[in-house]
């Protein structure tokens, strides 16, 4: 166990951030947590955590001064409208006492639609959806923050995340049609013990700072996923749902996602690690999730 005595500071405490949180515990780490709710204290116990109550929709309940210091994560999704991400300004413009080191989890939805291409790190971003534009106007004002404080960043701009309670079981034990896999885009994908593994190592190493992206560096389409996913969980494939069907059928949310192509190349963070994944591909991490799944 390797003594790690600055604090951890985690914003967006969910499906990320608490196993990031229980990796740094691990170490050795002192980790304190942001939490909008009290029961919350009671769920976590662990003589490492220190749960600070806030809100970043309530810039002055932050506890910024706890923060100071710390190697703060920030995982908390943008608000749900608009092209901004008024948290992250919120933040930024609280924190009067700069961390010792940022890591921003974002998306390689900034990178918009590529027509299917290789996309390394080196590409312009181009969100074509607000939910996008909220996500790089993250990346931007911590961007900025972090210059003008002389902090060290890290964004990862991370791929869909996948692992134990985040499959699609709902669409899979109802039969919901999907799309033919030539009505599908490129998309990409990361196992969550990587992208945690992933998380732990950029914040632990000093010299380690810019943009990466975070993908296991083997693409597939919508189809795909849904197809091994179902194989591994023991449930029926999907029926084909027409192309002329899928508009009012998946809604604007899931279209958007076939709207855009794009196969995402990670080895830069892999590389400047030293790092191999565990689970590189949908069918290894998907039979490990098999693996542990309870019988019925």
């Amino acid at each position: 166990m390797s003594n790690d005595t600055t604090p951890v500071f985690i914003i967006g405490y969910g499906y990320t951030g608490e196993r990031v949180a229980d990796r740094w515990m691990e170490r050795g780490a002192k980790v304190r947590v942001l939490v909008r709710r009290p029961i919350r204290v009671a769920e976590h116990m662990h003589p490492r955590l220190e749960l600070f109550r806030g809100d970043l929709d309530q810039p002055s309940s932050l506890p910024v001064g706890a923060m100071a210091g710390t190697r703060l994560y920030y995982f908390a999704p943008p608000p749900g409208s608009g092209r901004v991400d008024t948290r992250a300004r919120e933040l930024v413009a609280a924190l009067t006492d700069p961390p010792e080191r940022i890591v921003l989890v974002s998306t390689t939805g900034v990178y918009g639609d590529c027509g299917g291409e290789w996309v390394d790190e080196s590409r312009p971003p181009n969100a074509g959806t607000d939910r996008a534009r909220r996500r790089l106007d993250a990346e931007q004002t911590l961007s900025a923050y972090a210059a003008a404080r002389d902090v060290p960043l890290v964004i990862l701009r991370v791929a869909g995340i996948y692992g134990p309670g985040r499959l699609p079981e709902k669409r899979l034990r109802e039969g919901s049609p999907m799309p033919a896999a030539a009505d599908c885009g490129y998309t990409n994908r990361i196992h969550i013990d990587d992208l945690v593994e992933i998380c732990v190592q950029v914040m632990a190493r000093p010299g380690v700072a810019g943009v990466f992206n975070v993908s296991d560096g083997v693409p597939g389409t919508m189809r795909e996923y849904f197809d091994l996913a179902a194989d591994a969980l023991g449930y029926g494939r999907l029926p084909v749902l027409p192309r002329e069907d899928m508009a009012a059928s998946l809604g604007p949310r899931m279209m958007t996602y076939l709207a855009e192509s794009r196969r995402i190349d990670s080895s830069k963070v892999l590389g400047t690690l030293d790092l191999a994944l565990r689970y590189p591909g949908l069918q290894t991490g998907l039979a490990a999730i098999r693996l542990q799944k309870p019988a019925p």
